[in-house]
């Protein structure tokens, strides 16, 4: 069972899916190098007595990286936490339209949380800032790479906010909460179950 996504099917989902799980996959590399890094600062700061300039400041760059990738991976592939108690209560109807508002706002919340990363590094690149560290690093530097994160949860939310209200109109009210509405806990065990059936396999070959 593939995972389910909120992409209708289409060489754009494809395209968005494809941009955005290379860019969590190399988040997941340089989490890893960074890791390595890190252990390498301490050991040498605890046992031969030096340190590695900057490794902080890049850690504290990363944390913001990544986040900003994540949210469009976590959107696209329905890993976000939804607090849903309530929403099994209501008709299919309702529920169809809950789950499009809730689309449509998020992408609205993207689009602004696009627009205020984007001023922030245009102003960075206007008072030529530079971080108050060792490294002095350009700010626009770090920032332009948590830029692009936003950029892709703005057109992550948009296209799915654009086919969750194709679907409203057509009045496919089934498909809405099948692709927009959060997984059933059969779906979450249906899914990690063939993931690890499929590295099984792997393994064994």
């Amino acid at each position: 069972m593939k995972i389910k996504t909120i992409f209708p099917s289409g060489p754009v989902s494809q395209g968005l899916s494809l941009i955005t799980d290379l860019s969590v996959l190399a988040c997941g590399w340089w989490l890893l190098a960074l890791s390595v890094v890190t252990c390498f600062e301490m050991l040498g700061r605890k046992v031969f007595g030096f340190s590695l300039q900057g490794v902080d400041e890049v850690g504290a760059y990363t944390y913001a990286v990544v986040g900003a990738f994540g949210f469009g991976q976590a959107l696209i592939t329905r890993s976000h936490t939804r607090v849903d108690f309530l929403l099994s209560r209501f008709s299919v109807r309702t529920q169809a339209i809950l789950n499009v508002m809730a689309m449509v706002s998020l992408a609205v919340i993207a689009i602004l949380c696009l627009w205020r990363a984007t001023n922030v590094v245009l102003d960075s690149i206007d008072m030529h800032s530079t971080a108050a560290t060792p490294l002095s690093t350009p700010m626009w530097i770090p920032q332009s790479v948590w830029l692009f994160g936003y950029l892709l949860f703005a057109l992550v939310a948009s296209w799915g906010a654009l086919y969750s209200l194709g679907l409203i109109v057509k009045g496919d009210v089934k498909q809405i909460n099948i692709a927009f509405g959060p997984q059933t806990l059969e779906e979450e065990i249906e899914a990690e179950t063939d993931i690890h059936l499929k590295h099984a396999t792997e393994v064994a070959r």
